[in-house]
C-alpha cells in the first residue's frame, strides 16, 4: 500500500476542452501543483469473498498533515480497527492474506492478531504483489487519480473514498481483482 500525494502532473496535450501545454520539442511539459507539504493520505484496504456471498471491500483512510511528531502511516491500532470491521461485516471468521508490510508483522501487530481466537493470518511471499488483490485495487484507484491536480489535502482525501465507497457496490469489480491473483479458493471436504 503506497500513500497518495499531491505533486507534479503531466500536462495533457489535445482537443476538445482539454488544456494545451507547449514546450521544447523532446521536454514533457509538467504543470507544477502546490502542494506546500500539505501532507498526506494513507489509505489500507480489505477485499473479502465467501462462497454464495458478495465480495465485500472494507477500507480506513488516515490523513496526515505533517505535524512535528505525528505518524507519518498507518498504526497496528488502525489495521486491527480495519479488521474488526470486517469481521462485524462479514459476521465469520475471517483468513487473512497480507503482504510483509513492516506493521503487518510487527510484535505489536502479531499480539493483536492473537487476541482474536476468529483471525487466521496467511502471509503473502515477499515481493509477490502479482498475488495480492489489493494491489490490483490500488492500481485501480491510481488510475482514476492519475489526472488529477488537488490542491488541497481534505479535497484529495475526499475524492479517494468517494472512488472506494463506488467500487463497494461493484461486486464484480472486486471479483476480477481477486481473479487477477490467480489463487484458488479450495473449501475443505465436508464432514461425513
Amino acid at each position: 500500500m503506497e500513500p497518495v500525494v499531491p505533486g507534479s502532473i503531466p500536462a495533457r496535450a489535445g482537443s476538445s476542452g482539454h488544456p494545451r501545454a507547449w514546450g521544447r520539442r523532446g521536454i514533457t511539459p509538467v504543470v507544477k501543483v502546490s502542494g506546500r507539504g500539505s501532507g498526506r493520505v494513507s489509505v489500507a484496504g480489505l477485499l473479502a469473498m465467501r462462497p454464495g456471498s458478495r465480495t465485500h471491500l472494507c477500507h480506513r483512510l488516515r490523513r496526515h498533515t505533517g505535524r512535528k511528531g505525528e505518524r507519518r502511516s498507518l498504526s497496528e491500532r488502525d489495521y486491527i480497527d480495519l479488521i474488526d470491521g470486517m469481521h462485524q461485516l462479514v459476521k465469520a471468521p475471517l483468513v487473512l492474506v497480507w503482504d510483509r508490510l513492516n506493521t503487518h508483522v510487527s510484535h505489536a501487530m502479531r499480539d493483536l492478531i492473537n487476541a482474536r481466537d476468529w483471525l487466521t493470518v496467511c502471509t503473502l511471499p515477499a515481493y509477490a504483489p502479482e498475488l495480492n488483490a489489493v494491489e490490483y485495487l490500488w492500481a485501480h484507484v491510481k488510475h482514476s487519480l492519475a489526472n488529477l491536480a488537488s490542491v488541497a489535502l481534505d479535497r484529495l482525501e475526499t475524492f479517494v473514498r468517494n472512488r472506494l465507497k463506488q467500487l463497494q457496490y461493484r461486486p464484480d469489480i472486486l471479483n476480477g481483482f481477486i481473479a487477477a491473483t490467480g489463487l484458488s479458493l479450495d473449501l475443505p471436504p465436508p464432514s461425513p
